[in-house]
């Protein structure tokens, strides 16, 4: 969980580095990141099962699958790793991520997987470990270190939502190179930063110039 003390200081530094952030923060702060705790696999697998779709269907899938697997709060590797395929499949999953759920399940519960471990490794080679498991590529893996490990910067450029909102925020399209170069200057906080980004998208903000 990432404490209040660094999103304070992580507001400050975005504040003075960026004025156009800065409006974002002042209309959306403070930053919440981290506020809910959920296990690392849990976050993986809502993760999976949110990939190619709208929040609303993601969340109703997810409550179905919850109740297909006896998950009372949250997913275990115990709860999928031995599910029906069938069942996963009549809760809204494609039969890929229902293959994709149980393999890692089954992964972690063998210990040939181990979220102690990857927690210890540094951002790039966390990214590159997960983006090894069926299912995961680097999106997935990207939102996992936010959401999950609470790594303060990272940024999504495969993300469509941050990239809208990124070219809202400047008034400009940014192609890959020049969204790096226009993100560089949030480090080390870019995942605080995206959040913002993230509002843009929920309230459908118009002009930040």
């Amino acid at each position: 969980m990432i404490d209040v003390a660094t999103l304070a200081a992580a507001d400050h530094h975005l504040e003075t580095r960026d004025p156009r952030l800065a409006k974002l923060i002042a209309a959306h702060g403070p930053c919440t990141l981290g506020s809910r705790e959920r296990s690392p696999f849990h976050v993986l697998c809502t993760s999976i099962i949110n990939q190619q779709l709208s929040l609303k269907a993601a969340d109703t899938i997810q409550a179905r699958v919850m109740q297909h697997v006896g998950a009372a709060a949250e997913f275990t590797p115990a709860s999928l790793a031995h599910a029906d395929p069938e069942a996963l499949r009549a809760a809204g999953l494609s039969r890929s991520k229902a293959r994709w759920l149980t393999d890692i399940a089954g992964r972690v519960l063998e210990g040939s997987f181990s979220f102690e471990q990857l927690a210890t490794l540094d951002d790039e080679a966390a990214i590159e470990t997960l983006d090894a498991l069926p299912g995961i590529g680097r999106w997935t893996a990207e939102m996992f270190l936010i959401f999950a490990l609470g790594r303060l910067d990272i940024f999504a450029l495969d993300d469509v939502g941050l990239r809208r909102s990124l070219d809202r925020l400047y008034g400009k399209p940014h192609n890959d190179a020049a969204a790096r170069r226009c993100t560089a200057k949030w480090a080390p906080y870019r995942s605080v930063a995206s959040w913002y980004l993230w509002r843009m998208v929920d309230a459908d903000e118009g002009d930040w110039g």
